[in-house]
């Protein structure tokens, strides 16, 4: 008799397991709430969470039976946020020198670790998405693959592996003696011609990028080039696109210089990181394409901020960019350019990233169009707006919660206190502080 109930449990525990457990309907009430599509918030907010998607959204809804409720109070609900632009493999430091030594020095498995804090700490700060646009030693495609497993915390994650440049650009990494380092080639991002080119998009591609990243322009943060000087050819950037594409990615350019861009532009990237110097007629020319533009402030904020710490041409190509960044934000809103969110960080610390907001309507962004830049645009951009980047019955119930309302002061996104992610619950401080 024992034997035969042994059984009997064993095939009851093997069906309840092929079945699965019955998904969690979770309950979130708010005093408002910004969806991501219009210009306003509503009151109040009530969305209905089963499983990994929001099932139901409104401002009157029943409770279904055996729910768990969570009232956020005086707050508003907002789509998980979406940073376009990150490295979330490395930081920098108040010391430049330092930061040097340390990526010489540490071995990949070390810094691995150091990457899995910053998709930590970027999740913590309403962060539900990334696009990761450059990395070395595939770090980001082992943090993107343990984030999904569920094996570490931190945003999803699109990642580019190496970005893709010119022998000496920008991508090329610092002056290092030849007979210390060896070149790097296609493998690891760097291409002369348009055949290497389109080599470099393969392996990328190969390795598990799920976007392409490449350097048209000169850089802020590299030793060896001007910050405005155009680094690929018109048919380098054409071979790295139209490969790209036929893959099925999406390619990010990095730009400062005008003329780069151009040369971005007509090659038919996908987005333009930066832009610093670019003029209205190029920034029309982006409009007319439909391009996005990721203007990264926050990165020339920390970079004029801490400017004592660079060597004196690092701070130079710095000051400059910022010098003429404003201007051009300003005629690409002007424009209507179409503007996605996207700090850099690494370069700012992570976990800082919502402070691009105030940045954004400092410079004469509305508040919605700036949380929209971090949500529905986002979204689009990254070609992922059926399943985030707005606050819609079917999709991931990405949500993040701030106090008060964020289209009255914008820095209220600084102030997270509540993330889900796919119907995870990753921060409640108020539940938090009331055992």
């Amino acid at each position: 008799m024992v034997r035969r109930i042994s059984r009997i449990a064993i095939l009851f525990l093997v069906s309840a397991s092929l079945r699965g457990a019955e998904p969690e309907t979770v309950v979130l009430k708010a005093a408002r709430i910004f969806d991501g599509r219009g210009e306003a918030v509503s009151s109040p907010a009530v969305v209905v969470v089963r499983g990994s998607r929001i099932e139901s959204v409104g401002s009157d809804l029943a409770v279904p039976a055996g729910a768990r409720v969570l009232d956020l109070g005086d707050a508003t609900l907002l789509p998980g946020f979406i940073d376009a632009h990150v490295h979330l493999t490395g930081e920098s430091s108040d010391n430049w020198f330092r930061d040097f030594f340390q990526n010489v020095m540490r071995f990949p498995a070390e810094q691995a670790h150091y990457a899995a804090l910053y998709a930590k700490r970027t999740l913590q700060a309403g962060f539900t998405t990334v696009r990761n646009v450059g990395a070395d030693d595939y770090v980001d495609v082992g943090l993107r693959n343990a984030i999904n497993a569920g094996i570490a915390e931190g945003p999803r994650m699109l990642v580019a592996i190496h970005a893709i440049g010119s022998t000496g650009g920008h991508g090329d990494g610092s002056p290092i003696p030849p007979d210390r380092r060896l070149p790097r080639g296609p493998l690891q991002g760097v291409c002369n011609g348009a055949d290497e080119c389109r080599a470099a998009v393969r392996y990328q591609i190969k390795y598990g990028a799920d976007v392409i990243k490449c350097m048209p322009s000169g850089g802020v943060l590299s030793l060896g080039d001007p910050v405005d000087a155009p680094e690929m050819t018109q048919d380098e950037v054409n071979a790295i696109v139209e490969e790209a594409h036929h893959w099925g990615r999406k390619v990010a350019a990095h730009i400062h210089g005008d003329e780069a861009g151009r040369v971005a532009i007509k090659a038919g990237v996908d987005s333009i990181e930066h832009g610093s110097f670019m003029k209205p007629e190029t920034l029309a020319q982006m409009k007319a394409r439909g391009i996005y533009l990721v203007p990264t402030l926050l990165a020339g904020e920390t970079v004029v901020a801490q400017a004592s710490k660079f060597p004196p041409a690092i701070a130079a190509k710095g000051k400059a960019a910022v010098g003429a960044r404003t201007d051009m934000f300003r005629n690409a809103l002007k424009g209507g350019v179409r503007i996605a969110f996207g700090t850099d960080s690494a370069v700012s610390m992570h976990g800082t990233n919502a402070q691009e907001f105030a940045l954004m309507v400092g410079l004469g962004m509305s508040p919605a169009s700036a949380l929209k830049a971090a949500t529905a645009s986002g979204a689009d951009l990254l070609g992922l707006a059926k399943e985030i980047g707005t606050i819609e019955k079917g999709k991931f119930a990405d949500l993040v919660a701030v106090p008060g309302n964020p289209l009255s002061d914008i820095k209220q996104t600084e102030k997270v206190f509540f993330v889900m992610k796919e119907g995870k619950i990753y921060r409640n401080d108020r539940e938090a502080a009331r055992r």
